[in-house]
């Protein structure tokens, strides 16, 4: 006798149990068999939004939510769910709709707030953003993502008081925290103690933070021991007040080497960080004097202006922050008198241009190479990537090319320097609403006044 077929409802369980082990394609296989047999079944087109968005499909993950209701209206947690996609899919104005939708009916959800206030953070209201966020936290004072948005808003704005203290919200060195046996250190006396600083988030977080080390030694730490990505570490051997370095690829010291530990991005809010009196001496990185003389013979004669165009494809904000293609950045060719050197390692890397001298990404092992180069050079354009901070830390004049969608908070609004790295880094933003056509011209322009006080024409 030949096994039934299960139905509808069968199929709908087996495929929401799948969901929740983490199998989405073996969930969407099943909540489409469902579908097939119950296709007003709101919950299961629900689901299937949930097993497409979690494969990246999201503009089908939308229409599925759009469908569920369609056929029921009244599922707050689809309203969420349909909000949180046309976020990622930048239809804000339909996610703004979608949350007001699921507020209706359920006012008192954080994370309903929680989404409004990442929409509006996105749409440039800043101050219905900050509210949305508080009444999330209100709702649910251990709210970790409204109190991370929330940080990211008021960092950006200079904030920094209340910033620092909702930016420990985040979860980056949560698997580094298990492993610690030492006490986290919170602000009290060194006197002598031996600390762990940990690694967190990406290049760049690590070299902008990592002048921190400096600010323990000169609260008494006896020892200071960085963890950090193996690619740093040759170069960070030069950052003061680090006595010693361990790549996150090796085996840590025993705990009892350690009287306590702390997050690299925790020390900010640790060390009082305003803005008038963050540590900010320039430079605090340094090329090896070995490998200046093994680059030095690679480099193009005159004006040496490095150029790096894209960042890590997997950041969030990537597809805003990174050009297109190096031929967005054409119209420096305009400017004689300049050899133009790719920095780009990764993504973009195979990308040239004629007016492009020098192409050295495949010839970069670690940063300790790249320091190297820039240090040599006599300006770096850059978009918000590792080599922006990179030459920020070594005191090298640095062009930093920002999106108007969401750039990062360190950036501060509004200004054409960076505190972080005081007459080395210059910001050149997006106009709202985006576009990097009036950036290059802007600096394509710059440039040549450049090039005309450093050739004397």
């Amino acid at each position: 006798m030949a096994k039934p077929l299960p139905d509808a409802e069968a199929l709908f369980f087996d495929g929401t149990q799948r969901l929740t082990a983490g199998d989405a394609v073996g969930a969407e296989s099943c909540l489409r068999a469902a579908l097939a047999l119950a296709p007003t079944l709101a919950e299961a087109h629900a689901n299937l939004g949930l097993a497409l968005e979690a494969r990246g499909a999201l503009a089908e993950a939308a229409d599925s939510y759009r469908t569920s209701l369609a056929h029921n209206p009244t599922l707050p947690q689809t309203w969420v769910n349909l909000a949180g996609v046309l976020l990622l899919l930048r239809q804000l104005d339909d996610a703004e709709l979608a949350c007001a939708q699921a507020l209706r009916l359920r006012r008192d959800d954080p994370a309903t707030w929680c989404n409004l206030g990442a929409v509006y953070a996105r749409m440039g209201l800043e101050l219905e953003s900050e509210e949305a966020c508080r009444e999330a936290i209100f709702l649910a004072p251990g709210h970790a993502k409204a109190r991370f948005n929330l940080a990211y808003l008021l960092l950006r704005q200079g904030r920094w008081e209340e910033g620092w203290a909702q930016f420990e919200a985040r979860d980056w060195y949560a698997a580094l925290a298990l492993r610690m046996a030492c006490p986290r250190w919170q602000g009290e006396p060194l006197a002598g103690r031996s600390v762990l600083v940990g690694f967190e988030a990406g290049h760049g977080d690590m070299l902008q933070f990592g002048r921190y080390c400096a600010e323990l030694k000169a609260r008494g730490a006896g020892r200071v021991t960085l963890l950090c990505h193996p690619p740093l570490k040759r170069l960070l051997a030069t950052l003061p007040g680090v006595d010693a370095l361990v790549g996150f690829d090796e085996d840590l010291p025993s705990n009892d080497a350690f009287d306590c530990w702390t997050p690299l991005l925790s020390l900010p809010a640790l060390c009082q960080t305003r803005l008038d009196n963050l540590p900010a001496t320039l430079p605090y990185l340094h090329a090896e004097t070995a490998l200046l003389a093994a680059w030095a013979p690679r480099l193009p004669t005159g004006l040496r202006v490095g150029l790096v165009w894209k960042g890590n494809p997997r950041f969030e904000n990537d597809a805003e922050r990174s050009l297109p293609h190096l031929d967005t950045l054409a119209p420096l060719a305009a400017v004689a008198g300049i050899g133009f050197i790719s920095l780009q390692k990764g993504a973009g890397e195979d990308e040239s241009a004629p007016w492009v001298a020098t192409a050295l990404g495949a010839q970069i092992h670690d940063f300790a190479d790249t320091a190297a180069i820039v240090a040599q050079l006599d300006l770096v354009i850059s978009v918000d990537t590792a080599v922006a901070h990179l030459a920020g830390a070594l005191g090298k004049p640095c062009w930093v090319l920002l999106p108007d969608y969401l750039p990062d908070w360190r950036w501060l609004t509004e200004r054409s320097d960076s505190p972080w790295y005081p007459g080395a880094v210059r910001l050149f933003r997006q106009p709202a609403g985006g576009g990097w056509g009036p950036v290059v011209q802007a600096v394509a322009a710059e440039l040549h006044a450049f090039a005309a006080r450093r050739l004397g024409r």
